[in-house]
C-alpha cells in the first residue's frame, strides 16, 4: 500500500486536504478509472456522472454509515479531460467544498495532485485517512488487483493523521 500520505493546510477552521500519488499507469487508463461510473464503483462506490448536465451524484460502499449521510452531490465545474476534474461537494454531514483531481504525465505513469477544499479543521481530519483508504483502493484497482476493504485500510492509516476531534 502506498505511504503517500495527504496534507492538512490550514487558515483560521478552514481546511485544504491534499495527496500527490504517482501512478505506474498511463494518463488516460487514470482519468478513466477517476471518471467512468463503472471503474468508480470498484474503489469508490456508485457514481452518476452526467458531463452533458455538468452533474455528479456519489454514494460510496463506505464508511459504514446511512446513505442519505454518504450521499454527495454537486455541479461539474472543470471538465477538461485527460487533466482535469473538478466537481462540487455537497454533503448533508460537512461543509460544501469543492474537490479537484489533476493529472499530468511522467515519465514513468502519472502524477495526480488532488485537492478538497472548504471542509472544516475538525471535518479535514475526519476526512483525510478516509481519502487516503480511497486512493489506496483506486491503486489496487489499476494494478487488478482486489482493493483492499476501506474500514481496515482507514485503521491502519488513521494514525498517520491528527485525530479527529
Amino acid at each position: 500500500m502506498s505511504t503517500e500520505n495527504g496534507t492538512i493546510e490550514t487558515d483560521g477552521e478552514a481546511a485544504v486536504i491534499r495527496f500527490e500519488r504517482h501512478l505506474p499507469f498511463p494518463i488516460e487508463t487514470v482519468w478513466a478509472a477517476i471518471t467512468d461510473p463503472a471503474q468508480r464503483r470498484a474503489w469508490f462506490g456508485e457514481t452518476v456522472l452526467d458531463t452533458e448536465a455538468g452533474t455528479i451524484e456519489m454514494l460510496p460502499e463506505d464508511p459504514p454509515a446511512a446513505d442519505d449521510a454518504k450521499r454527495m452531490t454537486g455541479r461539474i465545474l472543470v471538465w477538461q479531460p485527460p487533466h482535469v476534474f473538478e466537481h462540487e461537494w455537497r454533503q448533508r454531514i460537512v461543509e460544501d467544498g469543492v474537490v479537484r483531481y489533476e493529472l499530468s504525465e511522467t515519465p514513468d505513469g502519472t502524477l495526480l495532485k488532488f485537492t478538497h477544499r472548504g471542509l472544516s479543521v475538525r471535518n479535514a481530519r475526519g476526512f483525510i485517512p478516509g481519502t487516503h483508504a480511497f486512493f489506496d483502493r483506486l491503486a489496487a484497482h489499476l494494478a487488478g488487483a482486489e482493493p483492499p476493504a476501506w474500514p481496515e485500510r482507514y485503521a491502519a492509516v488513521a494514525e498517520r493523521y491528527p485525530a479527529w476531534s
